[in-house]
Parts: C-alpha cells; sequence; structure tokens
C-alpha cells in the first residue's frame, strides 16, 4: 500500500538509533494550491515543509513547532509551521528576478540561519539558532541536530511538484538497557540514505526504503500518522480582520474599489468581499435589543 500525507516513526531493536519517515502528496499540493512558486523555491519550500514534520517528529511536545529559513540569497525566508498532531502549513518570501532555473540550496538562501521555535502552553518557549552550513538543507539540519541538540543526525529531503520526501535517522544516548555505540551504525546509515534515488524516496514502500538505509538490523516500524495541510485563515477570522478595520473604512474601499479583497499571506488563498458581504458582516444580530451584548 503506498503511504502518503503521513509519518512514520521507527527504532533500531538494541540500538541507540531511531528515525522518521515523511512522504506529502495532496497535503503538499494543497499547502501551496493558491501559490505560483518558481521550480527551485517550490522544491526548497518543499525541503522545508517537509523537514518542519520531522523535527515535529522527532520532539515531544505539545504545541506548535515554526522551521525557518533566513538568508541574504533571492530566497529571503522560508517558513514551515508544524503542531504536534502534524498539521502543517508554510510559505517562502523570494525575488522572482534573482530567482535562476538552476539555483540550488546554497544560491537561494546564500547565507543565513536557522531558526527552530517550539511554542507551547505547557512549556516554555524554546528557540534554537544555527548558521546555514553545507550545500544542502540537509546539511543544515544536521548540523542544527549536532550543535542545538547534541546529537548526532543523519537527513534525507526531496521534493517535487507532486509529492516531498524526508527521512531522519539519528543516534541517541546510550542507556543502561542499550549500550551498543550506534556511531557505525549511523555513518553507515548516512552513506546508504545518499543512495536511494529521489524516485524512490517518494514512490517506494516505507520498509522497503528503511531497509535500503540502515542495513543489518531489526527495525521496529510504528503506525502511520497522518499529516495534513491546515492554514489559519478562515471565513471568520477575515471577517473578523474587517470588523476591527471598522464599517466606515470598508464602506470607503467598497466605494472605491468596489469590493475587499484579502489574500492569506501564508497559504496565498484570496478571500473576496462584495457590498452584500459587508453588509451582511456588519449588520446587527437577529434577536439582540439595541445595547446587548448577548444573542438569544
Amino acid at each position: 500500500m503506498f503511504e502518503v500525507d503521513c509519518v512514520r516513526r521507527f527504532t533500531v531493536e538494541g540500538e541507540a538509533l531511531r528515525g522518521e519517515f515523511v512522504r506529502l502528496g495532496p497535503a503538499w499540493l494543497a499547502l501551496r494550491e493558491y501559490a505560483d512558486y518558481p521550480p527551485p523555491v517550490r522544491q526548497l519550500l518543499g525541503e522545508v515543509a517537509t523537514a518542519a514534520v520531522l523535527l515535529a517528529a522527532s520532539l515531544k511536545f505539545e504545541g506548535e513547532l515554526t522551521l525557518q529559513l533566513q538568508g541574504d540569497g533571492p530566497v529571503s525566508l522560508l517558513v514551515a509551521q508544524c503542531t504536534h498532531d502534524f498539521r502543517l502549513r508554510a510559505v517562502a518570501r523570494f525575488k522572482a528576478e534573482r530567482v535562476e532555473s538552476e539555483h540550488g540550496f546554497r544560491e537561494l538562501a546564500g547565507d543565513g540561519r536557522i531558526v527552530v521555535s517550539i511554542e507551547s502552553a505547557r512549556t516554555p518557549t524554546y528557540q534554537g539558532i544555527v548558521a546555514l552550513t553545507g550545500q544542502t538543507l540537509a546539511e543544515s539540519l544536521e548540523h542544527y541536530f549536532d550543535s542545538s541538540e547534541q546529537l548526532q543526525t543523519a537527513v534525507r529531503l526531496t521534493a517535487d511538484e507532486m509529492g516531498t520526501a524526508g527521512l531522519l535517522v539519528q543516534r541517541l544516548p546510550l542507556t543502561r538497557e542499550v549500550t551498543n555505540d550506534p556511531t557505525a551504525r549511523l555513518a553507515a546509515a548516512r552513506v546508504s540514505m545518499a543512495s536511494i534515488g529521489a524516485d524512490e524516496l517518494l514512490a517506494r514502500r516505507v520498509p522497503d526504503i528503511l531497509q535500503r538505509a540502515v542495513v543489518g538490523v531489526d527495525l521496529r516500524l510504528f503506525d502511520a500518522q497522518a499529516v495534513s495541510f491546515q492554514c489559519r485563515c478562515s471565513l471568520e477570522r477575515v471577517q473578523g480582520m474587517l470588523k476591527v478595520l471598522g464599517e466606515a473604512e470598508c464602506r470607503d474601499l467598497l466605494a472605491e474599489r468596489g469590493g475587499i479583497d484579502i489574500t492569506c499571506e501564508f497559504c496565498h488563498r484570496p478571500w473576496h468581499f462584495d457590498p452584500v458581504d459587508v453588509e451582511q458582516i456588519f449588520a446587527p444580530a437577529l434577536d439582540m435589543p439595541p445595547g446587548s451584548t448577548v444573542v438569544n
């Protein structure tokens, strides 16, 4: 069965080694349904979105994880946000005139940094910052784990127009129960991961990919957890923005433009309001006496 829009966690029996595999399809298409990204930017955005899911799967938290790439290249900002239950959204800010078809990661991002933030109602906000390193996003993320988390990690990412995939294998601290040093195993996994083609990551069965990546071990593969695209924008939120703007200002915009258009800064979904829509937004609620704030 082809697995898509899901994350699969796995462990290596008897060794301090764990990881996750992520594959996105319809969620990736929905994420950029209203956005038009040049192919190099689209690929990098797909890798960032997939990496955010890998990071969220590797941590224990309740809240939202934000992965940001900030650089001085044609792509000045990439932001992907993933909740603990894998609701995902992402956006790229770029200068189209500076993007060329052959640009890779470093040409697009330039010099900059990776920022990982976790916001949770139960714990203080966490933030880790490292410089962009290497020639790929995967190499920069490996540097992040090594510097900020002190965890040796191998990462592989890929994305195309129809889907994305990501694989993370990570060395854990040794315990009384697990004493075998997995350093050599992780080094071998990094080499094996590099040999897996992008088309394989996007289409092959997850157990087959993991057997290629971590050879000669007993893997424990956990059930898939669904990943979905979800932006915070909604009709109710946008209507609330118009109410804050005020009826007089909205009517001035209607008189000037004939309608009000608002575009979500994350998913680029357009919201259009004509005079009838605006009238309904500011119409008094039914059965509400003047001055009352309670709806019967």
